[in-house]
């Protein structure tokens, strides 16, 4: 069974985050006997590790959620060359190697998108090739979709990243023949070879746990073996 699932983007707003939070509600909703965490491993700037924070009763201090944090909501090798620090992604890795054995199952949130670099050499891709890390891609639903699951799945393809499934997911009310139009499941599927595991709604109320634990359950979460 799947003991950790990386969750990255076709690019920052992508919706890394509600696919995070849609997952953790579903795991706490359905699953409360399971022993579960979560990781945003390098964050720049206020954001999704104190959203976690405030959204679930995590027993994880902030450096387990987020091994490495910088000040400035900038690339993180940019912000971590203003405050004269490396990205040390030994840290990273020793933090995630101990949840991944704390934890029955671990949800990892990159930053930024698959092609977002990390350090001054790696980007995310390159990260999850090398750590061998089970992913899934979200993309948003919109005019270019088509051509951003392509891009970034012939990037995962390069870095060998293990990637096992694409969410789609609505960053504004989208009815469903634009949908159908701007992201149809059968093409991204037939031009990538990745199998598209459902299609997330837009939330008005993102911090709704129960409506977020319903639309992940609507998703084809067999696919994860989860």
């Amino acid at each position: 069974m799947l003991n950790t699932l990386l969750i990255t983007g076709t690019d920052t707003e992508a919706g890394k985050t509600v696919l995070t939070t849609a997952l953790a509600a579903y795991w706490q909703k359905y699953y409360p006997q399971r022993h579960w965490g979560i990781m945003k491993p390098i964050q720049s700037g206020i954001g999704d590790r104190e959203w976690y924070q405030n959204l679930f009763k995590l027993e994880q201090s902030p450096a387990e959620i987020t091994p490495l944090y910088f000040q400035a909501a900038l690339a993180p090798p940019i912000a971590a060359a203003r405050e004269n620090r490396p990205v040390d992604l030994a840290v990273v890795w020793k933090t995630l190697c101990e949840m991944r054995s704390r934890y029955e199952f671990l949800l990892v949130e990159s930053a930024g998108g698959l092609g977002s670099p990390m350090t001054n050499e790696l980007t995310v891709a390159d990260i999850a090739g090398e750590w061998r890390l089970p992913t899934v891609l979200v993309v948003p639903v919109r005019l270019g979709g088509i051509s951003q699951a392509v891009a970034n799945v012939a990037l995962a393809r390069q870095c060998k990243v293990n990637l096992i499934g694409i969410v789609l997911n609505c960053i504004q009310p989208r009815t469903d023949a634009e949908i159908t139009d701007w992201t149809p499941p059968e093409v991204i599927q037939s031009f990538t070879h990745i199998p598209v595991l459902g299609c997330l709604p837009y939330f008005d109320n993102p911090a709704d746990l129960d409506k977020l634990a319903q639309a992940a359950s609507n998703l084809n979460l067999e696919a994860l073996n989860i």
